[in-house]
């Protein structure tokens, strides 16, 4: 018992100091994705309720996901690129988190605080986008933006997005890690969650991201296949990574940030100066 104390103890010690030294990036990381997600909002409303003109403009579904693609690719490059992206790494993705703490390059408390932080952004950026938008943002045709597997079912949904989650971690990783590429890495995120809304969309209403599944979920109380947006993303992600480090090793991952030509300081297991 007293051994169980002691380990709790500790426990909440680590905890304790590693929100006090790093409490800045957890914030930077519910700003990023709550951000994300009002941007998320607001283009759903424009492209897809039925009394938008850009709605009427755009009749054909292929060229609205094309827009919407542009659109999120844009603000996600956008987060990654600011100065609070920088610092905090912009995961923006439990998914993501959970890989790098997989790999080394993240402790303990910082992938919790980071997780809990993200799904707390996510909720709050689609509630305040509730709250901006208005009645629109629940009109059946935007749904608070709510990713849900399209007409093949399920399964294919799962295969789907495991798909695109292990193509993006796989990206990120090489991409991240390679010293000509790696300041271009927020181009390579952005342009993949781009091509990814205009033609997997469909199949499961792309997510990669189970927060930001569960921000929409939340707000427009809908809860249809939760399981396939907590499970396909992890486990991409995680395959992505066994097979980045089976083909160039763990010595190659240099650190967990996607951008990290600055000046912003690094609160990770970090070997960037290595790769340069």
């Amino acid at each position: 018992m007293q051994a169980v104390a002691a380990a709790r103890r500790e426990s909440v010690a680590g905890a304790r100091e590693s929100f006090a030294a790093h409490w800045r990036e957890y914030l930077i990381e519910g700003w990023a994705l709550g951000t994300f997600m009002i941007s998320a909002c607001v283009f759903a409303v424009l492209l897809e309720h039925p009394a938008s003109p850009i709605n009427h403009a755009m009749e054909n579904s292929l060229l609205r996901r094309a827009g919407g693609g542009l659109a999120m690719g844009l603000t996600s490059i956008v987060i990654l690129l600011s100065p609070w992206g920088k610092r905090s790494g912009a995961h923006l993705n439990p998914a993501v988190t959970l890989t790098f703490f997989s790999l080394g390059k993240v402790a303990k408390w910082d992938a919790v605080f980071y997780g809990a932080f993200q799904v707390a952004g996510g909720i709050a950026g689609v509630a305040l986008a509730g709250l901006l938008i208005g009645p629109a943002l629940h009109h059946s045709a935007v749904n608070f933006a709510v990713t849900l597997p399209g007409p093949r079912g399920p399964l294919a949904a799962f295969a789907a997005e495991t798909g695109i989650s292990t193509l993006m971690m796989l990206t990120v990783l090489t991409v991240s890690n390679t010293p000509r590429l790696s300041p271009y890495t927020p181009y390579f995120a952005g342009s993949l969650i781009a091509l990814f809304i205009t033609f997997e969309a469909p199949l499961s209403g792309m997510s990669m991201n189970p927060a930001r599944t569960l921000g929409s979920a939340v707000n427009a109380g809908v809860w249809t296949s939760l399981w396939i947006y907590f499970t396909a993303p992890v486990l991409g992600m995680i395959l992505a990574s066994r097979l980045y480090v089976a083909r160039r090793g763990i010595h190659r991952v240099f650190c967990a940030k996607l951008h990290h030509h600055n000046q912003q300081p690094c609160i990770f297991r970090c070997r960037f100066g290595a790769m340069q």
